[in-house]
């Protein structure tokens, strides 16, 4: 059996790379080795600019029922720091809060909408890629099988089987000097605040949804559902005291939270079936695939990085892995790829990937004990006093300081240009409209903001495969913007300053992106 695009990996990556693929046009086959959707419970939510990537696909008010666009959060955190954001003008950082499991059904229903076609308790045990394409071997209950395929994306988590078998390297660290402990539990009312949700222990005021650092580790306290917390901690140097053939338990987590914060908290198991966190982790790996691509091999998500979840990126970085690959690979299996589009999927991501090592890095250096950490977030504090900072910070989570490569033929690119395009607010023929609701088809937009017939006329032999919209805005912006499918500006119109035409360069945009003209 021959298919265009085979995934690995059902979990919200796959999930989300088979829904872009379809709304470009290309049925892929996505392989998951579980019979069922998993019940462990894993992310709590989104952060980042992947709340946004949602809305341009009109997922998000499908997903929150909300009906309005999503809101900026008013504050969050960094190593455990808080970083107020409520005085930044546009807020660079949303907040989706979304159990993972909760998305995989969504992102689920969604596929299965657009002509998906899921086979679970299906297991790629082996591939072998050529000129032409790959064969994937399969394991699978009625019987093992091969599959022949033009592209096969690893989407198979943190051991993936794809990035073993391409032979794609994973270099990075583990860290075993951490021992992290979570689990709901029940807590007793006389020690929560009823009106701000805080923990009244020891003398001290914990706030939820944040990291508290103390002299002996770290504290946190969550709750997604009413009566329940999610309670966190983490210690360092103590894997030795640890055995870990025995399961962690509740009583010891209420050990570890009396060494952390000098005080006994009163915990009780949850009632109800569950799936309950109750887990002790005493290691963790820093991993970077080394290519995203080997020939008609890539890999997205967890299998091409893993990390620690602090600041929770996992889902933003891997969820844009997807969306930016998902319309860069349905160009070649349409015919239409200009010379080395693919290979682009790896410049652009790959350097995203280790800019969000970093940072994890950096928040959990901030997070670790001993005085000279302490004077570094006393420093750091006072940097954060500072406006530019704490925007820069944010920016950085969200993932809204990427700007790509789109090559320019002036000496000074505009702003915008290989950035996300922001969320405008258009009036056209039709009326006034989001941008965010023109992109809803992941298709390529050229955005006419200047009246005239230029940028329509050079447009005419790309019409098959880019959207044209005309209409204007509020917001001083370019006379033309070049949009991808993945919200990125690929071109936008020279300044009326320059004495240029005003589809300066965009031919050769179109081209660069978007292959010959038909």
């Amino acid at each position: 059996m021959s298919v265009d695009v085979v995934i690995t990996g059902g979990g919200p990556n796959g999930l989300m790379l088979a829904c872009e693929l379809s709304l470009a046009g290309v049925r892929p086959v996505l392989l998951e080795r579980l019979p069922e959707p998993g019940e462990e419970p894993r992310a709590n939510g989104l952060v980042g600019q992947v709340v946004q990537v949602l809305d341009s696909r009109g997922l998000y008010r499908r997903f929150t029922g909300a009906s309005h666009p999503p809101v900026p959060a008013p504050f969050f955190m960094f190593g455990g720091m808080h970083l107020d954001l409520s005085t930044l003008d546009p807020g660079p950082l949303h907040i989706l809060p979304l159990p993972q499991r909760r998305l995989e059904q969504l992102l689920q229903e969604r596929a299965l909408e657009l002509g998906v076609e899921i086979r679970r308790g299906h297991e790629l045990v082996d591939l072998a890629q050529d000129g032409d394409g790959v064969t994937v071997a399969v394991h699978a209950p009625g019987g093992d099988y091969e599959l022949r395929t033009r592209y096969l994306v690893g989407c198979d988590g943190a051991h993936s089987v794809v990035r073993k078998r391409a032979g794609i390297g994973f270099p990075g660290v583990t860290a075993e000097d951490i021992v992290s402990r979570s689990a709901h539990a029940v807590l007793p009312t006389s020690v929560l605040d009823p009106a701000t949700g805080e923990l009244l222990l020891a003398g001290a005021r914990w706030r939820p949804f944040m990291m508290h650092r103390t002299a002996h580790g770290v504290f946190a306290l969550a709750s997604f559902e009413p009566g329940v917390h999610l309670v966190t901690t983490m210690e360092w140097g103590r894997r030795e005291q640890i055995d870990e053939r025995v399961p962690m338990t509740l009583e010891e987590l209420r050990d570890s939270v009396h060494r952390v914060l000098g005080a006994d908290l009163p915990m009780t198991p949850p009632a109800g079936r569950g799936p309950h966190v109750l887990r002790r982790l005493t290691s963790g790996n820093t991993r970077l695939a080394d290519r995203y691509r080997a020939g008609r091999v890539l890999v997205a998500g967890d299998a091409a990085h893993v990390h620690s979840a602090v600041g929770g990126p996992g889902l933003n970085l891997g969820l844009q892995d997807a969306v930016n690959l998902g319309w860069k690979l349905a160009a070649e299996v349409h015919g239409w790829a200009p010379p080395g589009l693919l290979d682009t999927y790896h410049d652009e991501r790959h350097p995203v990937g280790r800019r969000v090592v970093m940072h994890i890095r950096a928040q959990t250096a901030l997070l670790a004990p001993g005085e000279e950490v302490t004077a570094l977030r006393e420093l750091f504090a006072e940097l954060l006093e500072h406006q530019e900072n704490r925007r820069h910070i944010a920016e950085l989570m969200a993932g809204s300081d990427i700007r790509y490569d789109m090559g320019s033929a002036r000496p000074v690119p505009h702003p915008l240009l290989g950035r996300s395009v922001p969320d405008l607010s258009l009036v056209t023929d039709a009326g006034t409209v989001r941008l965010a609701d023109l992109t809803h088809g992941a298709r390529p937009l050229l955005l006419d903001l200047g009246g005239g017939d230029e940028l329509d006329e050079t447009v005419t032999g790309w019409k098959d495969r880019v959207d044209v919209v005309t209409a204007t805005s509020s917001r001083r912006v370019p006379a033309g913007l070049l949009i991808r499918p993945d919200g990125y500006v690929a071109w936008t119109a020279p300044d009326e300053e320059t004495g240029d035409p005003v589809s300066f360069g965009l031919r050769e945009a179109l081209a660069t992106w978007f292959g010959v003209p038909a």
